[in-house]
């Protein structure tokens, strides 16, 4: 973890663009109960396919607006050069910063087939370093329980390390909920020469069905004892979100402890969860001056 030492703690969020009215509605709501917080900036996630395409400039456009620096994901998996290039001239033309560069998921039934001049992050990430130099700041992902789709965890570190060698800046991990895990990844990147800040992602516990799926879907695992223990609570919510938010306080203190460079909240577009955390974590006072 020596590498991560070095580097100002940054602590940052993730919206997804809503599909409806009254989702942007309630969207806006969140953003103004999180702004005063002062997150060094929020990511916007990509829909594949066209699905939210739009919806996440016209995100990444309100969280500008609200005057935090927006992080739009970019998904390659399908789309051409072209395509791409357009795409970061108008986030250039906006004057937003940052990009979130994923490969993005596999349509179903594509396979390997996947169409497109891009099939792997790593290649995107080039792309934006050739067509844009310098211009953004280009976060990745990271896993620290290892990509469910990788041969091996071996393959999964090469991989994570041609994406820096692309010219990442830094990585953002998948959720998880052992604190090892991220450490021990973090000392087998450094042993393959990466040092790059890696900011651990934080999934709030607020909901266990929902949780449970997200999980299952990306390989994210729910320890056996927190999820016999959010199993037991059953309808009880507030008795399930207080213990969540005892486990996640729990665990992001240890990281921060460890010398993890900052924290990255998947907010699922709500404000309270992450809202006291970040207070009860006095996230704002441990934020470097140019944060």
């Amino acid at each position: 973890m020596d590498s991560q030492r070095h580097f100002p703690p940054t602590f940052s969020l993730e919206f997804f663009p809503p599909k409806t009215a009254a989702g942007r509605e309630k969207l806006r709501a969140t953003l103004a109960a999180l702004a005063p917080l002062g997150p060094d900036y929020i990511s916007v996630t990509f829909g594949a396919g066209g699905t939210t395409r739009s919806g996440t400039l016209e995100t990444a456009l309100m969280v500008r607006d609200a005057g935090i620096p927006p992080a739009p994901h970019l998904s390659c998996i399908g789309a051409s050069r072209e395509e791409i290039a357009g795409i970061l001239d108008g986030y250039r033309a906006e004057g937003i910063r940052r990009i979130v560069a994923l490969r993005g998921d596999i349509p179903s039934g594509m396979g390997a087939q996947t169409g497109g001049d891009f099939h792997h992050a790593n290649e995107l990430v080039a792309f934006i370093r050739e067509h844009a130099g310098d211009h953004f700041t280009i976060e990745v992902a990271a896993y620290p329980e290892f990509h469910p789709q990788a041969p091996s965890a071996s393959a999964d570190l090469r991989y994570f390390k041609q994406k820096v060698a692309a010219g990442a800046d830094g990585a953002i991990t998948q959720y998880f909920y052992n604190p090892d895990a991220y450490f021990r990844f973090v000392d087998d990147c450094e042993r393959l020469g990466v040092e790059v800040p890696i900011v651990p992602g934080i999934m709030p516990i607020t909901n266990y069905q929902q949780l449970a799926r997200f999980s299952d879907a990306c390989g994210a695992e729910i320890p056996r004892w927190i999820r016999k223990r959010l199993e037991d609570f059953g309808d009880d919510l507030e008795g399930l979100r207080a213990f969540g938010l005892d486990v996640v306080r729990s665990l992001c203190q240890k990281l921060l402890e460890g010398g993890a460079p900052g924290l990255h909240f998947y907010t699922m577009n709500q404000a309270e969860p992450t809202a006291t955390l970040w207070r009860e974590l006095d996230l704002t006072q441990r934020k470097s001056p140019e944060g």
